[in-house]
C-alpha cells in the first residue's frame, strides 16, 4: 500500500522551485548542462531544462547517464554525449532520489576525468540516509524514513506524476 506525499502540482512546484535555484547559482554562465541518472533522474532533468530554457537566457544541454544501478561495486557508464560537451562547463547531475549516495558517487566518475566549472547534484526527494559521502545541492523535499520504507517518484506517467512512499 502506497501513500501520496507529494502530488503532480506539488512536485511540478518543486522542480521548477530547483530549476530557479540552479540559475540563481549559475547566472553568470552562457550555458550549463543538465545530466539525468537513466530512468527518472533522467525525465526530471528533461523537465528541469524545460524549466530552465523558460526562465533563463542561457543554452541548456541534457545529458543521459546510463549504467547498472544494483551492481554492488563500480559499474561501467555511458553518457549519452561527447565528453566534450562537458569541457569547462556547470553540470547539474539529476536523480529522482537521494538514499544512500551509492547511484550518485558512481555516477561521479566520467566527470573526474575531464576538467568541469562546477558540479552540482539535484534531487527531487532527499531521504537522510547517507552511507556515501553525497549530499545535493538542490533539493525539492526532503524527509527522514525507515530504512523499510521505500519512496518512488513517478514523472513518466502523466496520471500518477507524484511522490509516494510505500
Amino acid at each position: 500500500m502506497s501513500n501520496q506525499l507529494l502530488n503532480k502540482t506539488q512536485t511540478l512546484q518543486k522542480i521548477r522551485r530547483i530549476a530557479y535555484q540552479v540559475y540563481e547559482q549559475n547566472f553568470e554562465e552562457s550555458a550549463i548542462i543538465i545530466a539525468g541518472i537513466n530512468g527518472e533522474g533522467y525525465t526530471f532533468a528533461e523537465m528541469l531544462v524545460k524549466e530552465l530554457k523558460q526562465i533563463s537566457s542561457m543554452d541548456v544541454y541534457t545529458a543521459k547517464v546510463t549504467f547498472d544501478k544494483l551492481a554492488s561495486e563500480q559499474p561501467d557508464i555511458n553518457i549519452e554525449s561527447k565528453v566534450d560537451t562537458f569541457r569547462n562547463k556547470n553540470i547539474v547531475l539529476c536523480d529522482d532520489v537521494l538514499n544512500t549516495g551509492k547511484t550518485l558517487a558512481f555516477s561521479l566518475r566520467p566527470f573526474l576525468s575531464i576538467p568541469i566549472k562546477k558540479l552540482q547534484v539535484a534531487v527531487i526527494v532527499d531521504r537522510n540516509h547517507p552511507k556515501y559521502p553525497m549530499a545535493a545541492d538542490f533539493v525539492g523535499y526532503s524527509l527522514s524514513t525507515t530504512l523499510n520504507e521505500h519512496i518512488q517518484v513517478i514523472l513518466s506517467d502523466e496520471e500518477k506524476t507524484g511522490v509516494y512512499i510505500f
